[in-house]
């Protein structure tokens, strides 16, 4: 068994390592878009979403378009909001550590927004980081979501973690991911709950990809854009309720 998760650490470190400035360089140009349309609305009141994570916020291994904040961003607009694009701080491999250290050099401290959504804890499992680290730094970042919201908790959503298990890449620990994952995300749900924020389960719908291969991106671990779609359609309505009825 050691041996086998010593070959499944090299092939995820590979993989990061490969993709992790594409990572990058894509939460840059989100941001630069940002600015670009705040500048050319003409006065058009706009509303902001802030999106905070890992590599499945950050979209790892699909086209910009299909990432799940940018596709709920196109839904909204849809629906008649005025939405900019999203502002994403996350990046492939981060843990909640990561997270509260990429808010801390990454966000203006005088910014609020209408949306701030929250998806962070699977490299806490990989890493065989402790549950109750997790469970304090979930805290920390609830915390820091809740004062730049501009609707504190109201605006606040969290996404579930989804089950890498059921992915190729997981496929020979597929029970004990499974485990680990209904562990972490138990936390998730409860310090939600402490906070009064939203918590929208995804986890069912990703392991649907056990037997859709098409809801598996090509790096055979992270989900497709047809996954995230899936997602967004899950919460979508109970996230409109969170703006201002137009």
């Amino acid at each position: 068994m050691k041996y086998l998760q010593f070959l499944i650490l090299a092939s995820f470190l590979a993989v990061g390592c490969s993709t992790s400035s594409v990572a990058t360089k894509s939460v840059a140009e989100t941001e630069e878009e940002e600015d670009t349309t705040s500048e050319n609305t003409n006065g058009e009141a706009q509303y902001s979403y802030l999106a905070l994570g890992d590599s499945y916020t950050i979209g790892e291994s699909v086209e910009e378009s299909e990432r799940w904040p940018v596709q709920l961003t196109e839904e909204l607009r849809d629906r008649g909001y005025a939405m900019a694009p999203p502002k994403i701080i996350a990046r492939t491999g981060w843990t909640t550590a990561d997270l509260i250290a990429g808010i801390n050099s990454e966000l203006n401290v005088q910014r609020d927004f209408d949306l701030i959504s929250i998806l962070i804890g699977v490299n806490n499992q990989y890493q065989n980081k402790p549950i109750t680290e997790y469970e304090e730094e979930l805290r920390e970042i609830f915390r820091k979501a809740i004062n730049h919201s501009k609707k504190m908790e109201d605006g606040v959503f969290a996404v579930s973690i989804p089950d890498y298990g059921v992915t190729p890449f997981g496929a020979a620990n597929q029970d004990e991911i499974g485990r680990d994952i209904d562990a972490f995300n138990e936390v998730f749900r409860r310090v939600a709950e402490e906070f009064d924020v939203s918590f929208y389960n995804i986890t069912p719908i990703s392991r649907r990809a056990a037997d859709n291969p098409d809801l598996i991106a090509d790096d055979d671990l992270h989900p497709s854009g047809k996954m995230y779609r899936l997602w967004v359609e899950h919460f979508m309505l109970n996230v409109v309720e969170k703006l201002p009825q137009e």
